[in-house]
Order: C-alpha cells, then structure tokens, then sequence
C-alpha cells in the first residue's frame, strides 16, 4: 500500500536494506519489550542515518520515540523505517503515528500492520491523512517472524512456544540413572542462553525443577541485564523451596502453574518466597489444561515462550498441539533405550494427528547440531 506525497522516491533495494537494518535494531527487544512487541525504528534522510531506536525494555518508551529524540530537527522531511505499524492510540505513552507527523517525517515505510484492535491501520490511516507517504509489505515475512509472539497473543490469546530438546543423536536426554550433564557441549550450551535472552520467559516441569535444580536465567552473555520470567508447571506445588528457583524467586520472576487442590499452607510459603502463583483448571482426563494454562500466561502479557523440559511436558506440550517451534540440539554420543526419553507418552494413535514440523535451519554449534523447525 502506498500513497503519493512531494517526498522523494526511494528504491525497493535502499528501503530493503534499511528495513532489515530497523528488523536488526527490533531483535535487541525481543525477550524485554512484552507486553508489547519488538519493534525497531530507522530515520533516513539524504541517504543517511539521523535516528535510531528500539523498544525498551517493559515496552517503553518506543522504538520511534528513540529514533526522533535521537534526530531531533533532522527528523524533517526524512524516511522512517519501522517493523510494525506505528501506533495510534493513547496509552501509557502518546501515539507513536502523531510524534512522528508532528517530527515532519515525509514518508514511512512499516513492512506489516499492527494486529492489535487499538491500531490495526489507523496508524496509517492518520500518517496519510496528514500527507505523509506509506510503504508497506517490505520484508513483511522477515517482520511478522521476529514479531510470531506478538501476533500470537494477538490472534490466539496466547504467547507463541518454542520446545528446546538437548538430545544424544537416539532421542534420550538422561541415561538410566538419570544423569544428564551435560549431553551437549559448551557452544550449544552458550546458544541456548542466548535464545533464553530473546524470549519472556523459560518453562519447565516439576520433575526438571527437582531433578536438575536449574537456574533458568541468562549467564556468560555480554550486556545482557536482564532475564526471563521462569515458569514451572507443578500442579501441587510440591517443589524444594531451598533450590535455586526458590532462593532467587524475590529477585527473578518465578511463577508456578498449579491446579486448585494445592495445599495452602504451600501456597502462601511460596507466594511468601516472592513467587507468583497461577491457578490452572484440570482437564476432563484430570491433568491440568495446558491450553487453558497458556491463555492466562497472555492474559498476563507474555508474547514468547521457551520450554526446556522435561520429557513428560514435552510431551504433554505436543499433544495439545501448543508447540509452534522446535529446536534441537543433537549430540554425537547414543545413549540406549534404558536412557530417558526426550519426549514422553503423546497418545499418539495415527501419523495424521501428529503434528508436523518444516526444517527452517540447520547448522553446526561447536561439536553438536542445532536444528529448527516450524509448525507447518
């Protein structure tokens, strides 16, 4: 979509190569900017850059608002590049779409529309009420791909769900004995720390909680300040208090899935210990519902989330059809069928209720393999 203005006309390359570097600044949001989504934010004028910004964390301020402070007077008549249509409406900050009419922006380039019913073209529609040029559809599916979790809470109500497996190349995660560390090596051990910083938050369930004691936070990554919201599953709430969830729960976000029959003495133990706690009904087959569970981790404003584990939720995640993403990591070692299973029991009774995967990406991370595959 485009409308005409005096403006000068730029190039589909110049505006493809200035969209990717606004879609670069959007990625440093990804894991802080919910409730809101990662958006990043390009001024151009004569060929060069005079503002730049990107969500902060918490969402705010905007990407847009950075880029125009940064600009100031250097703002007028320049091209901006945003990954999400500009916002209209008035929240806890003004409409993005007015402080940029107001900066004299002579043109705006936003390769989606924003999903939200608060916008949903009327940034637009008010940019080029007021004679400003719009561009949009370029890198459409590179925006809405770093934005999945956003659009996700949006159209479905709840945050998107990748499924981290860390796997000896027979599919086990532990051997018999249930040792686990470390199937895969430092590198991939590295990765998977730098995809926690880019989500909102880690989800494991009560048996990884008590067998692993994990921290789930972000460690040996540079200028990163902030971690995820770590979540459990555990319907009775029968976790360890004294294990480094516990001992960190004031400082850290822990918020534990339980259903209503947990006992209230550990109930207020544990909000006492600073973690959240989320009620979450059974199912008719007496487990709890995940679906219903996801819905109120949106409710509370999460966008992405990453599941590292155990194999029972794993499989649990996959049978109620949750799971949008899957990344392995595939270590040259085999384990046996006494070793544990990175996926547990799915029901499965026919290949077509199975839900399937495309390879998206594949590459070599130290010694191992890293793989990702998409819902198709």
């Amino acid at each position: 979509m485009t409308s005409g203005s005096d403006a000068p006309m730029t190039s589909d390359t110049d505006d493809a190569g200035w969209m990717r570097v606004a879609l670069g600044l959007a990625q440093r949001s990804l894991g802080r900017a919910w409730p809101n989504p990662a958006v990043g934010c390009v001024l151009v004028a004569a060929g060069r850059v005079v503002g730049r910004g990107w969500t902060r964390n918490g969402g705010r301020p905007h990407a847009e608002t950075v880029a125009l402070a940064m600009a100031g007077p250097l703002a007028r008549g320049a091209t901006a590049y945003v990954t999400l249509e500009p916002c209209a409406h008035t929240g806890l900050t003004p409409p993005c779409a007015d402080a940029l009419i107001a900066a004299g922006v002579a043109r705006v380039v936003a390769p989606i529309v924003d999903p939200d019913p608060r916008v949903n073209g009327k940034g637009l529609a008010v940019l080029q009420a007021a004679g400003i040029e719009v561009a949009t559809g370029c890198l459409a599916a590179e925006a809405a791909a770093l934005n999945t979790g956003f659009l996700s809470r949006i159209a479905r109500g709840r945050p998107s769900l990748t499924l981290k497996l860390a796997t000896s190349l027979d599919g086990r995660i532990a051997t018999g004995a249930g040792e686990s560390r470390w199937i895969t090596g430092p590198a991939a051990r590295r990765d998977v720390h730098r995809m926690r910083a880019q989500t909102d938050a880690v989800l494991v369930g009560a048996g990884t909680a008590r067998s692993d004691d994990p921290h789930l936070d972000v460690r040996d990554i540079a200028g990163i300040d902030a971690h995820p919201v770590r979540i459990v599953v555990s319907g009775a709430l029968a976790l360890p208090r004294s294990g480094h969830l516990g001992q960190t729960a004031a400082r850290i976000p822990l918020w534990l899935c339980h259903h209503h029959e947990a006992e209230a003495g550990r109930r207020k133990a544990w909000t006492d210990q600073g973690a959240t706690l989320i009620e979450i009904p059974f199912q008719a087959d007496g487990q709890l519902d995940l679906s219903a569970m996801f819905q109120r981790l949106g409710e509370r404003g999460l966008t992405r989330v990453l599941c590292e584990g155990g194999g029972r939720l794993s499989g649990a995640l996959l049978g109620a059809d949750l799971v949008d993403e899957v990344v392995t990591y595939t270590a040259g070692l085999v384990l046996g069928e006494e070793a544990v299973a990175s996926v547990g029991a799915m029901n499965v009774t026919a290949l077509a209720l199975v839900p399937r995967f495309r390879l998206t990406d594949q590459r070599r991370i130290g010694d191992d393999v890293r793989t990702r595959w998409s819902r198709r």
